[in-house]
Order: C-alpha cells, then sequence, then structure tokens
C-alpha cells in the first residue's frame, strides 16, 4: 500500500504535461502503463494497479511469446484470468488486445542511483525498450533496501528512468 501511495508523484514527474497528472486526467488524457504480477519476494502491484486505474491509467501486462525477444504487452485488469507465457510469468491470454505501453514498470533485483539495474538476467526489458527507440518511460519498481551504491552496467543495458519504492519515487541521475 505503500507504494501506492506514491504513484501521483511518478506520474507527475515522468509523464505530465505541466508537472500535474490530475489537470492532465481532467482533459481526458490516459496512459498505457505496462506492470508486472510480481513472483516470490518482488514487491505486491496489486495497489500500485489499483492506484493507477484511479488516475486514468489503462494496464497492460508483459508477455513473453519468443525467447530473445522484445516483450509484446496485452490490455489487463484486475481479476482477469492469467495463464503463464513462455517463460511462466502470469500474462493475460492470447485473446486480449495487444497494447503499446507509454510507460514500462519492471521488478529488479537491485538498483543504483543513476539509473543501473539488475534483473532475472533475461534480457526481455533491455530488449524492448531498446526497440522503443527511447518512446518510453522506463521506471523500475523495488524496495528501497535493494539500491546499492553502484551497479555495472553492459552497453545493451537499458537505463531507467527513476525507481518506485515504499519510501517514494526518485528520478535517475545521469552522470
Amino acid at each position: 500500500m505503500r507504494l501506492a501511495a506514491h504513484t501521483e508523484a511518478l506520474l507527475d514527474k515522468e509523464w505530465a504535461t505541466d508537472g500535474r497528472w490530475a489537470e492532465d486526467t481532467a482533459k481526458g488524457r490516459r496512459l498505457k502503463v505496462a506492470i508486472y504480477q510480481p513472483r516470490g519476494a518482488e514487491i505486491d502491484t496489486g495497489p500500485l494497479a489499483r492506484a493507477l486505474i484511479a488516475l486514468s491509467c489503462d494496464l497492460c501486462l508483459p508477455v513473453v511469446i519468443e525467447r530473445d525477444a522484445p516483450l509484446i504487452f496485452r490490455a489487463w485488469t484486475p481479476g482477469q484470468v492469467l495463464s503463464p507465457d513462455l517463460v511462466g510469468s502470469p500474462a493475460p491470454l492470447a485473446d486480449a488486445a495487444e497494447v503499446r505501453p507509454n510507460m514500462i514498470l519492471c521488478p529488479l533485483l537491485a538498483f543504483d542511483a543513476h539509473g543501473g539495474r539488475l534483473g532475472l538476467g533475461g534480457g526481455y526489458y533491455d530488449r524492448t525498450v531498446d526497440a522503443m527507440d527511447g518512446r518510453v518511460a522506463f521506471i523500475g519498481v523495488a524496495y528501497a533496501g535493494q539500491q546499492v551504491e553502484r551497479l555495472p552496467v553492459e552497453d545493451h543495458d537499458e537505463d531507467m528512468h527513476g525507481v518506485l519504492t515504499e519510501t517514494g519515487y526518485t528520478a535517475a541521475r545521469k552522470v
């Protein structure tokens, strides 16, 4: 629940036209946000999903349909039936509409203040963000305690715009 309390600050910082997402939604603006279904010890995204919907966001979930390829995203609302994708992650059924998100929220194992991240090692988010040519806000979601001083990054690693934790949203410091 504490994570969800910082949702509007994230949208104000990364997506609002004039820094106030509430003003944008009053004008009918909507945002497509890719969220994920947590696995294992990943932070619970259920309250975050409900907060995003309350802030006029349409949700989608990532789906792996081919190894070593970018993710696709399918429309999703909480409570819909999910089925394991190619790598076993909960995903919308094949008849759900495919969408292109404006913002991707991804799980993390570790992150640093400069936009570096450590994921699960499949490279799916890196390939996906690269394929979108910078036309997507790329945000990590983690516990504040997962932050480290500095992560080694490689050329194929995509930097995040920032990280949302239970203590708030922090934009990445670019060096």
